[in-house]
Formats: structure tokens, C-alpha cells, sequence
């Protein structure tokens, strides 16, 4: 049987196409023709899964690890944003807290991009700390094979801005590491640098990474615990009620401390202790009149704000800080002032910083009065930003309410009485049933530990108690066996003892197996926690041995050190160490979240 070659004009080929056709097959034999059969078989019916793709020489992509360094939660919602921005660019990309980080590897790292707050006087925050620690011993490795950014969060009323970030900056680069782009220091008000920044980083990433980003699979990983996946955020707060503002001071007390508890309704929001509670306040509208009377403003006049026209007495009051002076805002003022007085604070920096620490914006202006019209001293003021404040009680008891702690700030300036923004609007001017606007700030560098067998020694003078009621109340509401000390200071026991009978009542339960305390005034040599440490120095050492957890809460300026330096001393006596070996010790308690700290 012979098979005839059907007419080329019946053909889906054109002539020479076919002509090329019958030439290969004239060249092949039986296996060839059987072997090419097959493959045009397997095109015809190739589905998405079977495609065949030509071969490409995979190309190495580095990836960018981004280390998020936050202490308020600012750091980790830009390093959030930073991560998307490179996901959406097709970057492989690792988020990751410092807390969680291995950073004794830092050195295998190729692109490396921090950002990071600072607290304290200067300090890195909280989380950072192991990291920061290494970086500046002896023991930080070379760096030459890592490119780096670094995006520092700071606030120029403080003395030592953004010094976390600086540091980082300067010891990355002294470990051979490669800056990618100059180090940024933004102030409170940092989106639109933040923006730039980002942009830029993108743009020299792009140029860095050479290889097309096709040729690999796009790896992202996120792990970054403070993820904060509720409704309610900075931007968009819940709208709760107040419930109680009850004064917990003695009447003879010079603090006045309040207890606020707030209604969530049925909003669902979710806290645990250790988070902190983010409270938008509204000025004082007596201090916002007295504002506008010594600028010889007019409540009629109008202002512009986030592109919207509002009277210059609703920006003021609701968009605008009036208690807290900073050095950039006395350099604005004074450039309008023209003013002999002020310009003499300029000086120097360290007369500039002393002068915004002293003296309110509104007896700034009192002092060196100047016509201003609306916009200009809008254009000097910064933002509204709200407070956090430790959040005091524990869903597992509260369900439907959330409660701080908070301590008012009142003083007097040659008889005027003055206060904080937000601590006054909470004690003076939120009413029951008022509105508030809250969000929560997560704080997953301060929880409890995971097995509730563990024991506890919590150390917090004055309103750093705040998050050891929420610690108790949890414990208690589970009913975990891990014992439970705390250490509390205040002035004097009779006016200042906070929470007093709750605290009676635990030890009563035994559910708090020990409490220490130390009243500063009562006596005439002044007692503090630090003390009361050292005094029960060989069971605080027992308490670590047997695996406890600490837990510092308070001022970071002096407590908190004081605090660590008598925890080093007990660790040095009663563990028969030198200082270097017990601040490497305490060090790794640190690192296995074994010693928490909330300072602030």
C-alpha cells in the first residue's frame, strides 16, 4: 500500500515551509521520525502544568533583610511598609524583629536595611538592645560583604536625637559594611521622608540588583511578631466611652494618679498585657484662648489642614501640639520674633535644648510676644501626636473594657498653673460617657511567659505597676501556678500605695507570693526599688536560677538603670561572677525573653 502526498494547496503550510519540513524528514530515520512524533504530540497536548519553558541559567538574587527596631510601634509599621513596597517591586525580602534576630549571623547577611527608634536618653529601643550590644563589642564580626540603609525615628525635643539610629549608622559602616544611602533622622512628623526615602531605596535597590528577578522565585518571608491585624489602628481608632476616672492618690499626695477605664462596646478589639493603649486627646480649649489672645487671633480666622479650611480654634484644639516645645519650634518662632530675649537661647545647642525642655510653648510666646497671622504659627507647631500609656487590666477579667493607669502632669510657672495635654484631658476634661479615640499598640517584647509555671519578679515603681495588674489578673483568671513577686515603689505608703487592696487581697490568696516596698519619703534615708532588691539579692538570684522571668516597668532615664545596675550586682555576688561575665549573662536573659523591659 502506498500513501500519495496530499495536494500542497489542501496544506495549513505555505510551500517553502513544507519544502523545509520534507528536507528534515528526508534526513532522519525511523527513530528520529518516531522520536520527533512524540515530542509534536506532546506540544499539541501540553497543558499549563506539562508546558515546556526553555532553560534558563538561574541567576543568585540577594535578599533585603529589613530589621524593624521599635519601641512605640512607629519603626514596625514603616518597616510593614517598606516590605510591601519591595514585594510589590518583586524584591526577595525577610522582615523580622530585632528581638526575634539571630544577629550573631549578621555577617551572612547581604543587604541589610534598619529602622529604628530611639528611647531613653539616647538608648536603642528595647527590643534592640541584644543586637546593639554585640554590634559595639569586641565580638561584631566583619561586615564587608553586607550593603546597609539605615531610617533612624527620633524626636528633636530630645537632647540626644535619634542617637540609636546614629550609632548603627556609624558602627555598621566601621564593620565594613557598604552604605546604600545616607542615614535618614526624621522627627515625630516623618511621612513624607519616610515616602522619599523609600522611593530612593527602591530606585538604588533596582540598580544594586542587577539580575532579573523573573529568572528566580520570589521569596518573601514576614516574621515580625507586633503584626497588629485589628480594625483599629493610629489612623482609624475605635470611638470608646468612658466608664470610670477615679483619682488613687491620697489627698496629701503631691502626684494625682488616675484609674481610667473605658467601655469597648462590642468593637472587638483585642489587647494582652504588656500592649500599651494609644489615647488621641484635644487641647485645653482655656489654653488654646490664651494662645490666641497673646497672637492676637481672631476665632473667625481660618487655617488649612490636611487640605481641608478649619478655624484656627478647631485646629489649635484638636490638631496641634501646645504642651510640648522643641528646638525646632523655638528656632521657627524666633526667626518671627526677631527677638533680642530668645535669640540668646540659640547659642548653643545645649542652652537650646535646656530653654525647650523649661519653658512651654505658650510662656515662650508670653515671653516674646509677636503678631502672627493664623497659618504662620500653624506652620510652626507640629502635629498632634497621641500618648501611650500601659495598659493596667486583662481581657481574661475585662472583656468588654480596657484600663489605664495614668499619672497627671501639673506644674506651675510663676504662678500659672500648667499641665500635660493628654493627661489633663483624661483627669479633667473626659466626663463619664464621653468619647474617646483609642487604638492598641502591640508590645510583644513584654508578655508573659508562655508556660504558666514560671515564676515571675516584677519591678515597677510608680505607674510602671500599670502592666503587672494586668500580668496578675491574667494569671489569676488562669489560674497559673508559676509564683509571683513584685517589687513597688512611691513616696509615701500612706498616699501612694497603688491598687492597695488589690494587691493585699493576692497576697491574701497567695497568689502573690511576695511583694516588696519601697517608700521614698517615709523615713529619712530614701528607699527605692534598687534597694529592696539588693536586699532580697540572694533569692532574687535563687528566683533566676529556678528560671524566672523580670520585668521592669517605669522611667528609662534613671529607674530602669539603676535597676539593671543592682540586678549586674546580684548576679556578680550571688552568682560569683565578674561584671563582664554577669552583663553577659543578663544579656542572655534578654535574649531568651527572660528579661523584659517597658521603659520609657
Amino acid at each position: 500500500m502506498t500513501t500519495q502526498a496530499p495536494a500542497k494547496n489542501m496544506l495549513p503550510l505555505n510551500p517553502e515551509k513544507l519544502d523545509l519540513l520534507n528536507s528534515i524528514i528526508d534526513d532522519c530515520s525511523l527513530p528520529h521520525l518516531t522520536w520527533i512524533a512524540g515530542y509534536l504530540w506532546g506540544i499539541i497536548h501540553q497543558t499549563e502544568e506539562t508546558k515546556l519553558y526553555p532553560i534558563k541559567k538561574e541567576t543568585h538574587i540577594p535578599t533585603i533583610t529589613i530589621l524593624s527596631a521599635s519601641q512605640t510601634g512607629n519603626a514596625r509599621r514603616l518597616s510593614e511598609q517598606l516590605y510591601e513596597t519591595l514585594d510589590l517591586e518583586k524584591f526577595q525580602s525577610h522582615l523580622i524583629n530585632t528581638s526575634d534576630y539571630q544577629f550573631k549571623k549578621i555577617n551572612q547577611e547581604q543587604i541589610l536595611v534598619l529602622i529604628t527608634s530611639t528611647q531613653g536618653n539616647g538608648e536603642p529601643p528595647e527590643e534592640a538592645v541584644a543586637l546593639y550590644k554585640f554590634l559595639m563589642s569586641n565580638k561584631a564580626p566583619n561586615m564587608n560583604t553586607c550593603s546597609f540603609a539605615v531610617f533612624g525615628l527620633g524626636d528633636t525635643s530630645y537632647e540626644l536625637f535619634n542617637q540609636a539610629g546614629k550609632d548603627f549608622d556609624r558602627r555598621l559602616e566601621e564593620l565594613g559594611a557598604t552604605r546604600l544611602l545616607n542615614r535618614v533622622d526624621a522627627d515625630v512628623e516623618f511621612s513624607d521622608q519616610a515616602c522619599s526615602w523609600r522611593t530612593q531605596l527602591v530606585k538604588i535597590l533596582q540598580e544594586h540588583i542587577t539580575s532579573n528577578t523573573s529568572q528566580v522565585t520570589n521569596t518573601n518571608i514576614k516574621n515580625i511578631n507586633s503584626i497588629n491585624n485589628t480594625l483599629y489602628t493610629k489612623d482609624t481608632p475605635l470611638r470608646a466611652h468612658l466608664l470610670v476616672n477615679q483619682k488613687i492618690t491620697g489627698r496629701n499626695s503631691n502626684q494625682d494618679v488616675r484609674h481610667i477605664e473605658l467601655d469597648l462596646g462590642e468593637s472587638n478589639l483585642r489587647y494582652q498585657p504588656g500592649d500599651s493603649l494609644g489615647v488621641w486627646f484635644e487641647n485645653d480649649p482655656e489654653l488654646v484662648q490664651e494662645l490666641m489672645d497673646l497672637t492676637c487671633l481672631s476665632i473667625d480666622d481660618k487655617v488649612i489642614v490636611n487640605d481641608n479650611l478649619i478655624s484656627i480654634q478647631e485646629a489649635l484644639k484638636k490638631h496641634y501640639e501646645l504642651t510640648i516645645n522643641t528646638t525646632q519650634i523655638i528656632k521657627k518662632y524666633a526667626e518671627l520674633a526677631q527677638n533680642n530675649h530668645l535669640m540668646t537661647k540659640l547659642d548653643t545647642q545645649e542652652k537650646l535644648q535646656q530653654y525647650a525642655k523649661n519653658t512651654p510653648i505658650i510662656e515662650m510666646i508670653r515671653v516674646t510676644p509677636v503678631k502672627l497671622n493664623s497659618q504662620k504659627l500653624i506652620n510652626i507647631l507640629r502635629p498632634i501626636s497621641p500618648r501611650l500609656y500601659s495598659i493596667s487590666s486583662a481581657q481574661e477579667e475585662n472583656e468588654k473594657e480596657v484600663h489605664i493607669t495614668v499619672s497627671v502632669v501639673r506644674f506651675n510657672i510663676d504662678g500659672r498653673a500648667r499641665s500635660g495635654g493628654a493627661s489633663s484631658y483624661l483627669a479633667d476634661r473626659l466626663h463619664e460617657n464621653d468619647e474617646i479615640r483609642i487604638f492598641v499598640e502591640q508590645n510583644n517584647n513584654f508578655r508573659l511567659p508562655v508556660d504558666p509555671n514560671k515564676p515571675i519578679i516584677m519591678i515597677g515603681p510608680g505607674t510602671g505597676i500599670a502592666p503587672f495588674r494586668a500580668f496578675m489578673q491574667k494569671r489569676n483568671s488562669e489560674k497559673a501556678s508559676g509564683k509571683n513577686w513584685l517589687f513597688f515603689g512611691n513616696p509615701h505608703f500612706t498616699e501612694d500605695f497603688l491598687y492597695q487592696i488589690e494587691w493585699q487581697r493576692y497576697v491574701k490568696n497567695g497568689i502573690l507570693t511576695h511583694i516588696d516596698l519601697a517608700w521614698s519619703r517615709d523615713q529619712k534615708k530614701k528607699i527605692y526599688v534598687q534597694d529592696k532588691i539588693y536586699d532580697k539579692g540572694e533569692e532574687v538570684w535563687r528566683w533566676i536560677q529556678d528560671g524566672a522571668y523580670l520585668y521592669v516597668c517605669g522611667n528609662a532615664s534613671h529607674m530602669a538603670k539603676d535597676v539593671e545596675k543592682v540586678l549586674l550586682k546580684v548576679i556578680t555576688e550571688f552568682g560569683k561572677m565578674d561584671l563582664t561575665t554577669a552583663d553577659e549573662f543578663l544579656n542572655n536573659l534578654r535574649i531568651e525573653h527572660r528579661y523584659q523591659r517597658d521603659v520609657y
